[in-house]
């Protein structure tokens, strides 16, 4: 489901929010990454120009070749930029005009120059140094080469000792949308959550409050830690309307630990995917986001929104996060599940055309010219 007049009514809601959306808070965390996005060369022309490799097909076909000989592989850097999930998203819910507060890995006790611009568009606090990926980027997806040694450092003792166990329940009281992204990357993610509802969520008072988990490809995660989480995020719900977002590598992976039929990959199948994760791990939203569309299944209800697929994206490395926070976005607003997922499929789709986080009268445009 997306029509001209859905497209109308979203963008014409979301400008009409803008005083709402400058009032809302979110507190978003751990970790923190400097991402090198490169290119895979095929042949080399010149000093200047040469052809990349388009596909993940043909980069393993350059690899596999390799077996019992070596090869060498030319990468050529298009760009450095911040990266991680949460300083993504947080920078692209900033873009909306949220007020952001970070807390992650960034550089520490010195900011590493990449998070500067960041800094000045979200508040910002780094208890650690941040991981490295290597992304390396095609035109059907990417591989995402990390150096997470660093990201040891964040625990709950070190939250507590250089940020402060008093003022991170503040944050968390004081936000509308908590998220914690990046679980898979953060060994000691488990530990933080345990503590966070032991420590913190017993003194919360108000209106229910939105947290959003993003895995981040657990699939090099032990099947007993990922179970933990699960219990975690369940645990939540007594305290948080919990968004678990996934992408469809994420789904399948949820999905075999659960036991559960992950052959089916049509959006029919992915639909009764998520209606049986669901069933089985009774959060209050899961959403689902392959590159073609999005759908999200809410009190055992499915949504299903096509996206604004490009086969030439300008970028891929933070779509996803992209499309979290325009899912986000809409769930504060309080729009049902279908304009949810039309404000995360226009987020993500004007980032990967234009590698910039959108704000709200570009979100307004790209709805009004949807492109084809």
């Amino acid at each position: 489901m997306n029509t001209p007049e859905m497209r109308e009514s979203c963008a014409g809601q979301l400008l009409a929010a803008q005083l709402q959306i400058s009032r809302l808070k979110a507190f978003i965390g751990l970790a923190g990454f400097v991402d090198e996005i490169l290119h895979v060369v095929d042949k080399r022309e010149n000093a200047e120009q040469f052809q990349r490799l388009a596909k993940i097909s043909q980069f393993a076909e350059r690899l596999a070749a390799a077996a019992g000989r070596s090869t060498n592989v030319e990468l050529v850097s298009q760009l450095i930029k911040l990266g991680g999930n949460g300083p993504i998203m947080s920078n692209a819910l900033a873009s909306f005009g949220m007020t952001v507060t970070y807390l992650g890995l960034l550089g520490y006790p010195n900011l590493h120059p990449v998070f500067a611009d960041f800094s000045r568009r979200a508040e910002v606090f780094s208890i650690g140094d941040p991981g490295c990926t290597d992304a390396l980027e095609f035109d059907d997806g990417k591989i995402m080469l990390g150096k997470q040694e660093s990201l040891k450092q964040m625990n709950w003792e070190n939250i507590c000792a250089r940020f402060g166990r008093e003022k991170f329940a503040a944050k968390v009281s004081g936000s509308q949308l908590v998220g914690f992204v990046n679980w898979t990357m953060l060994p000691r993610m488990n530990e933080i959550w345990e503590a966070v509802l032991n420590e913190i969520c017993p003194a919360l008072e108000g209106p229910r409050r939105k947290l959003f988990v993003d895995l981040c490809d657990p699939e090099k995660r032990t099947r007993e830690d990922i179970l933990t989480m699960l219990k975690l995020l369940v645990n939540f719900e007594n305290h948080f309307d919990v968004i678990l977002g996934l992408n469809e590598k994420e789904a399948c992976e949820i999905g075999m630990v659960l036991g559960l039929d992950r052959t089916n990959h049509s959006p029919e199948g992915l639909s009764k995917l998520g209606l049986q994760i669901q069933e089985l791990i009774p959060v209050n939203t899961l959403v689902i986001h392959p590159t073609a569309y999005a759908l999200a299944v809410s009190q055992g209800n499915v949504s299903l929104v096509e996206g604004t697929f490009t086969s030439k994206p300008r970028i891929t490395t933070g779509a996803g996060d992209h499309f979290n926070s325009g899912f986000c976005l809409g769930k504060l607003l309080g729009f049902d599940d279908s304009f949810c997922l039309l404000t995360g499929v226009a987020t993500s789709g004007h980032y990967v055309r234009t590698a910039s986080s959108p704000t709200l009268a570009d979100l307004a445009q790209l709805l009004r010219n949807w492109p084809e």
